[in-house]
């Protein structure tokens, strides 16, 4: 049996290496590293396949939800309410703008952001909400969309983990999560279901106004070159990196269905097990893109798992361990335990697989027998 990886970029990468060397070898050539003809048609490309009228590429996807606020003129002191149970990137981008993070509980099944606690939280300081689709499942945005609409409030996805998942609304419609709400941010990072070979990321946005502001802070505030209209950063995806995700991108579909497979898989074999509980796919199918595969460990030891799982040379991993509310840079006398019954349920409870295209059926059964192994 092949070496099990947590992500298998490798493998991966061999599959697709002469379209992509090919790709990065056109960039070395012509030496337009910055801003090159890569990066536009990446873009164009990215805004056909998700549908959005507009797609701004940068360095990574903690930049895109920095700039994805800082274009929407949020302002010192405006509540941001996100959730309290997902990677403190999210939250560390609305600290870092003086704004104000407000955490909230998110549902057991699903794992993203529960409209009951956004409902409680809003105030008339709040300015947006941040539902993260949070390990490629999109959120509820229709009920996210129909809050902010009543308060209006900005609604800012962060789609870090969920490229190329879909959202069914009641009618029957669907939308590509990061299309749905004002603006959204996403991350290319080399783990991610598109990922390139380094740091990258992007910003969606279908507000043509919105869509302006960003490029210009993107690029230090500039339209012209010295002339700096709006306070700006310097986060620019690089041509490689674009030319990287634009041989991977008409694959993205293939991949998340790859992923997809392997999930059903690993469901089916813990079926009904007293101490599993399986992640929940709420819609269809393509509702949720597994960027993570996550098991909830009920009345038994998770952490004796993991470790039983490492010694059997099977890497796992606990997304995410603390609960932000409980991290020291974003603990509030604001936040009463009470309030987070679900969110600190899971972080004694989550625990997750080896998740990526190449799994293969040898794999997967030697992965679900030695969790059933210890669970028995």
């Amino acid at each position: 049996m092949k070496k099990i990886q947590m992500v298998d970029l490798k493998s991966q990468y061999d599959r697709i290496k002469d379209n992509v060397n090919a790709s990065i070898q056109e960039v070395l050539d012509t030496t337009t590293y910055i801003n090159g003809p890569q990066v536009q048609s990446f873009q164009k490309n990215l805004e056909e396949y998700l549908g959005a009228k507009h797609v701004i590429p940068c360095a990574n996807g903690t930049d895109a939800l920095q700039i994805a606020m800082m274009g929407l003129g949020l302002q010192p002191g405006d509540e941001v309410i996100t959730a309290d149970f997902t990677f403190a990137a999210t939250v560390e981008v609305i600290a870092l703008l003086q704004l104000t993070p407000v955490l909230v509980d998110v549902d057991a099944d699903t794992f993203n952001i529960s409209i009951d606690a956004i409902k409680k939280a809003i105030t008339p300081k709040t300015k947006a909400i941040v539902p993260v689709h949070l390990f490629g499942q999109a959120a509820n945005m229709e009920a996210v969309m129909a809050l902010a609409k009543e308060h209006n409030l900005y609604v800012i996805e962060d789609n870090a983990q969920a490229i190329g998942a879909s959202y069914k609304f009641a009618d029957g419609s669907k939308k590509k999560a990061g299309v749905i709400g004002h603006v959204a941010s996403t991350s290319f990072f080399p783990s991610k279901n598109l990922g390139c070979y380094g740091d990258g990321g992007a910003i969606f946005t279908n507000d043509d106004d919105l869509a302006h502001a960003l490029r210009g802070i993107v690029n230090h505030g500039m339209y012209v070159r010295y002339h700096h209209d709006v306070v700006g950063v310097n986060s620019r995806l690089d041509s490689i990196q674009a030319t990287i995700l634009n041989a991977k991108l008409p694959l993205l579909d293939g991949y998340n269905d790859a992923r997809q497979t392997a999930a059903e898989k690993y469901s089916a074999a813990f079926a009904n097990h007293a101490h599993i509980i399986t992640p929940t796919v709420k819609g269809d199918r393509d509702s949720h893109v597994f960027h993570q595969y996550t098991l909830r460990i009920i009345n038994a030891n998770r952490d004796a798992l993991m470790q039983h799982l490492l010694d059997k040379g099977i890497p796992c991993a606990i997304y995410y361990p603390i609960a932000l509310h409980s991290q020291k840079a974003y603990a509030s006398a604001r936040y009463n335990e009470a309030d987070f019954p679900v969110t600190n349920q899971l972080v004694k409870e989550v625990i997750s697989l080896p998740m990526h295209t190449e799994l293969d059926d040898e794999q997967i059964k030697f992965i679900t027998d030695s969790v059933l192994e210890f669970l028995k």
